[in-house]
């Protein structure tokens, strides 16, 4: 797609992403020389992180001053608060990388209106790679467009994660997950910066991605990539609410859904009705940042604590029993019945026919119960034996008596 064919903010956004791109590649040359500061433990920033957020800021709000700006260094220091666009900055994602002289950092830039991100653009000032994405004109890599992978299959993918590094963070829980997947999968991989990540799954070189514990502006722009491209995100449940989530997964179609599957029963996601009473304290002065600090919790209070729903102090009046009236059903007994009873009774005229039909004969009433059926059955078989034993002595004394060579039979012998 020419740049002459994108959209203004999406141009201003390029503008802004590789002017910090040259200052990271500066920075670079010397990373010894670079200032480094702990923000806590594992978690790094640099003066190279200031400076770049400094300019894109400077560019961002010379071109648009009504907007209002999320950072991950300065929050919502800058910008109009009230704005309904939000541009969403990381200037450097993958801070520990490049401090380290690892290649794989990236600047990351989006603009959310309404809570939706409309554009995006990771910069990749290492190799020089432009990703950018407008809500539905695609999403692009130096001018080519992209989409996501066709594999279908777990056992082919190759699937994106991240580390937990921060404090409090759930290593166990991950460990879990990491196991889980990594056994159904063909490999993992972790560079470690998400935007970039997320691009490689647009771009179809991963099958997928996870990870836990990550920030709107580690995902903002990267997920637009992905739904540009084709993909599905969302949070471990599969539901679109992600942004603020601290958890995210995403893919192509098919292995999105299975890696939905795997990694639901971990997630962390926070109630809606926690969301919803934080938003309903004043709709006008509800910020990103203040939803994102109701997700920073892991997960609600368990069942039976102090405060968590269902416990005494807070009882769940879905829990109160329901007064119900009793209803006395009546059952029907049957009458007993004697044996002979039944053997003695006679089946039920059947319902005389069109006279198209065939009559029927009434049924046979000779055998009034079983053991006389029995009887007469016995019987007709003896009478046949009989006439057959009759029929067969007969030919044979017929056949002496025409045979001159049969010799008389002696009183005393059998007949056969």
């Amino acid at each position: 797609m020419s740049q002459n064919a994108l959209h203004p903010m999406l141009n201003t956004a390029i503008k802004a992403a590789r002017g910090a791109g040259s200052i990271i590649n500066r920075a670079s040359l010397d990373i010894e020389s670079v200032g480094i500061s702990v923000k806590g433990p594992r978690d790094f920033v640099t003066e190279v992180d200031r400076r770049c957020e400094e300019h894109i800021i400077e560019t961002l709000l010379t071109a648009y001053p009504s907007h209002g700006i999320l950072a991950e260094e300065s929050g919502r220091e800058h910008g109009q608060n009230d704005s309904e666009f939000l541009w969403i900055i990381d200037p450097l994602d993958g801070t520990t990388n490049f401090i380290h002289g690892f290649p794989q950092y990236a600047v990351s830039i989006a603009l959310a209106f309404k809570g939706q991100v409309q554009q995006a653009v990771v910069y990749d000032p290492s190799r020089n790679d432009l990703f950018f994405a407008s809500k539905g004109r695609g999403a692009y890599l130096n001018n080519k467009r992209l989409r996501v992978s066709k594999r279908v299959r777990m056992s082919d993918a190759l699937i994106g994660t991240g580390f937990p590094f921060r404090r409090g963070d759930n290593f166990q829980r991950y460990l879990q997950m990491f196991e889980k997947v990594a056994q159904s999968c063909a490999g993992l991989r972790r560079p470690g910066a998400a935007a970039l990540d997320l691009c490689y799954v647009a771009a179809g070189w991963y099958d997928g991605f996870f990870e836990t514990g990550l920030s709107p502006w580690d995902m903002a722009a990267g997920s637009l990539m992905v739904t540009e491209a084709g993909g599905l995100v969302g949070n471990f449940t599969g539901e679109p609410d992600y942004l603020f989530q601290r958890e995210l997964v995403c893919g192509n179609p098919r292995i999105y859904g299975q890696l939905v599957q795997m990694l639901a029963p971990f997630t962390t996601v926070v109630a809606e009705p926690a969301v919803s009473k934080a938003a309903s304290e004043g709709s006008a002065g509800v910020t990103p940042e203040a939803v994102f600090a109701a997700t920073q919790l892991d997960s609600p209070p368990p069942f039976g604590a102090p405060g968590a729903q269902g416990s005494e102090s807070n009882p769940d009046p879905t829990d109160a029993p329901v007064k119900r009236k009793a209803v006395r059903v009546a059952k029907a007994v049957a009458a007993p019945v004697a044996a002979q009873d039944l053997l003695q009774a006679r089946p039920r005229a059947r319902p005389a026919r069109p006279d198209t039909e065939r009559p029927i004969a009434p049924p046979d009433t000779r055998f009034r119960d079983a053991a006389d059926a029995l009887n007469a059955l016995e019987a007709s078989r003896e009478l046949a034996q009989g006439e057959d034993l009759d029929d067969g002595e007969q030919s044979n004394e017929s056949h002496s008596r025409d045979d001159p060579h049969t010799e008389p039979r002696r009183a005393d012998e059998a007949p056969f």
